[in-house]
């Protein structure tokens, strides 16, 4: 009896010394902040201050909120933030945003995006990879994205512009209800599966085909919580020992096979296209491209896999968005998207009514609705960076140790009334060459910044100049009892991403009907 108390008491004695060796594990980690004097949210056991996220607040907003709350002409430029019990510093000051991202570059080269190259190569893209890895990577890739490139791309984007206008033109009367985001995904769809695979997918007349399919599983159903995928995030080297994916195995597997036979395929019979896996592949078997002389060294078949399905993922979500959003604001502002007509239209005239790439670089008021559109949603709400060697932050005594997490909220940047007046107004005169000219480069963060800035962005600009000049050319986009005033968006996405959807009018000019909502 006496040896079971006595276990009984040596039990509990080890369960206390193990919750005390917990308790002061914790309030060690929660004092990081405080005791170095810095401005911080109270933390909350497990979860840091970030409780919310995911499940009722998106991270946008929830940035928004402590960007707002700390924020100060004569504050530190920062505040103090846990994820679960780990330091993350909040960024607030425009100063400290540009040498992290560009300035001080070589302290914070990484996103600290979960990637597992072994159970997941697709993962191990240009976005997430990280070192000297990246840098060598980043160089190769580069030149694919030049402008003489994407004029060579922009007959092939134009065309499927061309059917999918025919398409709306036959599929709807100025009386539907159309889901726009739906239909711009479709569009986007098309032109990466094209540009990037490689493959005719008609997704807007075949919604159902696979790699639509495929697709919509990828983004609309994570294989993993976003819990999980935090936890991911933070536990990285832990993840990876445990095999951690975050690619579905049927959609690793679909684009692993669709690369692996088109390439097959085009080496056996020689085909060319002017299109991004035709460049991967020259960069596979000669480490250089077409027209230079440089050799920036070899892809590897994985390598090949990886970049083309970021292009996928990175062009079809962000370039959607960016057009369902600018629709939905030009349908809410009518005066404002006759003055996008127009510019299309006098665009068009003085190259003999034909969209080319040159007369597509002339529609400069559509380029500013499309700036406005990604600075009042911007497709990436936080930029993240990874202290990779310890650095003091400027004007301080404060050292960041190597692997805390840096936090530059671009959502809440681009909704600061100080730097933007009026922020929830949609003013795309906010984006006339001279205002952009006279405005700091870290007050507009929708591509990043600096040498990780989006290597992407010539193209998607040009996929959504070319989707939207068109859709304006023939249709006025007007709104419906269906259009939701303001939207609603889903806690859960990555990007922000409306619950009931985008629902609009197309009404083909030309025709004599009403244009009443």
């Amino acid at each position: 009896m006496e040896l079971v108390v006595a276990s009984v008491v040596s039990f509990g004695a080890l369960l206390a010394t193990f919750c005390l060796g917990v308790y002061v594990f914790v309030v060690r980690k929660y004092s990081f902040w405080r005791v170095r004097h810095v401005p911080y949210v109270e933390p909350e056991l497990p979860y840091g201050n970030f409780k919310e996220m995911g499940k009722t607040i998106h991270p946008a907003h929830l940035s928004q909120r402590f960007y707002e709350q700390y924020k100060s002409a004569n504050g530190p430029g920062f505040v103090g933030l846990y994820i679960f019990v780990n330091p993350v510093l909040l960024v607030t000051d425009l100063r400290l945003a540009k040498r992290i991202l560009i300035e001080d570059f070589h302290y914070f080269p990484d996103r600290g995006v979960y990637y597992n190259e072994k159970d997941d190569p697709l993962s191990a893209h240009l976005f997430a990879i990280e070192g000297q890895r990246w840098k060598d990577l980043r160089a190769k890739i580069t030149p694919t994205f030049t402008s003489g490139r994407m004029k060579a791309a922009f007959p092939l984007v134009l065309g499927i512009a061309e059917q999918f206008c025919e398409f709306l033109s036959e599929q709807y009367t100025s009386n539907d209800v159309v889901e726009v985001r739906d239909l711009m995904a479709r569009f986007t769809t098309d032109v990466i599966g094209s540009y990037a695979f490689g493959l005719e997918c008609n997704s807007f007349r075949d919604p159902q085909n696979e790699f639509r399919r495929i697709g919509r599983k990828h983004f609309d159903t994570p294989r993993n919580h976003p819990l999980k995928v935090f936890i991911m995030k933070t536990f990285r080297g832990l993840a990876n020992r445990l095999g951690l994916k975050l690619l579905h195995d049927d959609v690793a597997t679909f684009f692993q096979s669709v690369i692996r036979q088109t390439i097959e395929h085009r080496e056996q019979h020689g085909t060319r296209r002017s299109d991004f896996l035709d460049l991967l592949i020259r960069l596979k078997n000669t480490g250089s491209l077409e027209g230079s002389n440089e050799i920036v060294g070899r892809l590897s078949g994985d390598e090949i896999a990886a970049q083309a399905f970021i292009f996928f993922t990175a062009g079809f979500e962000t370039s959607s968005s960016a057009m369902t959003y600018t629709l939905y604001e030009l349908a809410l502002n009518q005066e404002l998207q006759q003055r996008a007509r127009d510019c299309v239209m006098e665009a068009l005239e003085k190259h003999d009514g034909m969209l080319s790439y040159e007369s597509s670089k002339n529609m400069l008021y559509l380029d500013q609705c499309i700036y406005e559109t990604l600075r009042k949603y911007p497709p990436v709400a936080i930029l993240e960076r990874i202290v990779t060697k310890p650095y003091k932050l400027p004007d301080t005594n404060i050292t960041l140790h190597r692997g805390m997490k840096i936090m530059i909220p671009a959502y809440a940047i681009h909704h600061d009334p100080n730097i933007y007046p009026n922020p929830s107004t949609y003013d795309p005169d906010r984006f006339t060459p001279d205002r952009m000219a006279r405005r700091d480069p870290c007050a507009y963060l929708p591509f990043g910044e600096g040498p990780r800035i989006c290597i992407g962005l010539r193209f998607g600009m040009m996929q959504a100049r070319i989707g939207l000049a068109l859709l304006l050319k023939h249709f006025q986009v007007l709104p419906c009892k269906e259009t939701d005033v303001p939207l609603t968006y889903s806690p859960r996405a990555f990007v922000l991403t409306p619950v009931n959807g985008v629902r609009l009018r197309l009404v083909k000019y030309g025709l004599h009907e009403s244009s009443e909502p």
